[in-house]
């Protein structure tokens, strides 16, 4: 039976600390240092991942696809000093750690951004036939 995540480990970015909680736990009540030392590892694993994903830059555009904004409005938050430029004068570069997010914006997806009528339709007759509602 598969376990559902607490509310206190929702995010990734919680597990880390989750994780080397339990170790601590694990080496005070069930003096189990092998598994408290395997989850300190992935702990450790996890955040440097965190940093490698957060210490990436982004062009303009990239930006602009992940934070909502547009790439115009991020280039002027670059000139005015609001967000640091890690790239070069005239080809700015932003960390993923420094770019605003647009409240209510979507992450970005791989999925298309546009499906037709037909595809639409298709689906809910597809869907009826199966017998569902």
């Amino acid at each position: 039976m598969k376990r559902a995540l607490c509310n206190e480990c929702a995010t990734p970015e919680s597990l880390p600390a989750r994780w080397r909680a339990r170790a601590t736990d694990l080496r005070r009540w069930a003096a189990a240092d092998g598994a408290a030392t395997a989850l300190e590892c992935v702990a450790d694993e996890l955040d440097a991942a965190f940093r490698q994903r957060d210490d990436e830059t982004l062009t303009l555009a990239d930006a602009a696809r992940e934070s909502g904004y547009s790439a115009d409005h991020l280039g002027r938050e670059v000139a005015r000093g609001r967000i640091p430029n890690v790239g070069r004068r005239h080809a700015p570069r932003i960390r993923r750690a420094d770019l605003p997010m647009k409240p209510g914006a979507l992450p970005p997806s791989n999925a298309p951004t546009h499906i037709g009528r037909e595809a639409i339709a298709r689906a809910v007759v597809n869907l009826h036939a199966a017998g569902g509602k």
